[in-house]
């Protein structure tokens, strides 16, 4: 992962260094024109496989600092916007960092955001159409969004519910980017890229988690993901034996189910039948 300046959780954060993404189609394009008009940006597709590393790829493109924020069901709108708090004996405002990339003219990355309950989401709204602005209605202000402050939200498709799912009326606020893992050789690429692993090892982990993700159906709730695999050839590149690494860091995290982790074990021993 890049280097970068950063504060508190939900602070600007400028990256220095260049974090790697490999392109898989026009995503880089289609980002850039979306930019050069500052349209708010949605990012879809399943849980590992680069939608996080792509925005940070394209924040240090940009040179724009980053503001990630991790939703989650108690989020709330002050979570976001900001609120009072009391220092001393004094009462002071505190920006949300929703507001802190409004003014400073940042991205901001809602990650997950279905996640979040609904009423919080509903904030976003006029920062996504003309008007792009932010009420904050404790301080009775109405703030213009910097020039260069972009939107940026994403979820996993995947887990849509009836009671988690963004509203209609949101997504059609957003310009949609689809991820989903990348086609054999480019994964390959990215696991050599990443972890310096071998390329036949790499080749390898690729092929078996091709066959694990056909298990989808029979039970698992997510697949083998392409950060799964980076783990694995993380672990195996510290010297830990290829089964045990992918035991560990993709079919313990993915499954409690034995039946189901004897099966994706199975298929790791046929492509990794040594000991070490």
């Amino acid at each position: 992962m890049s280097e970068g300046k950063s504060g508190q959780p939900g602070g600007l954060r400028l990256l220095l260094e260049e974090p790697f993404y490999q392109p898989v189609g026009n995503e880089l394009g289609v980002f850039m024109a979306a930019w050069s008009k500052r349209l708010p940006v949605m990012l879809k597709g399943p849980t590992g496989c680069g939608k996080t590393r792509f925005l940070e790829h394209m924040a240090w493109r940009l040179k724009r600092p980053l503001v990630t924020v991790a939703c989650h069901e108690d989020l709330t709108s002050s979570d976001l916007v900001g609120r009072y708090l009391i220092e001393g004996d004094e009462t002071v405002w505190q920006d949300g960092p929703l507001t802190k990339a409004v003014r400073e003219g940042a991205i901001c990355y809602l990650d997950e955001v279905v996640e979040a309950r609904t009423d919080t989401t509903v904030v976003i709204h006029p920062l996504t159409d003309h008007r792009r602005h932010l009420p904050i209605e404790k301080l009775g202000i109405e703030l213009t969004a910097h020039p260069d402050f972009m939107l940026v939200i994403s979820y996993n498709p995947g887990y849509q519910t009836v009671l988690k799912d963004l509203k209609p009326s949101t997504k059609q606020r957003f310009v949609g980017l689809n991820f989903g893992y990348p086609p054999a050789e480019l994964e390959t690429r990215i696991i050599v890229r990443e972890t310096g692993l071998d390329e036949a090892r790499a080749q390898a982990l690729v092929a078996a988690a091709g066959k694990a993700r056909n298990l989808k159906d029979q039970g698992l709730q997510e697949v083998t993901s392409t950060r799964a695999l980076v783990y694995a050839g993380n672990l195996m590149g510290s010297g830990l034996n290829a089964l045990e690494s992918c035991e560990v860091a993709i079919v313990n995290p993915q499954t409690d189910d034995p039946e189901l982790a004897e099966a994706l074990m199975e298929i790791f021993r046929a492509f990794f039948p040594e000991k070490g």
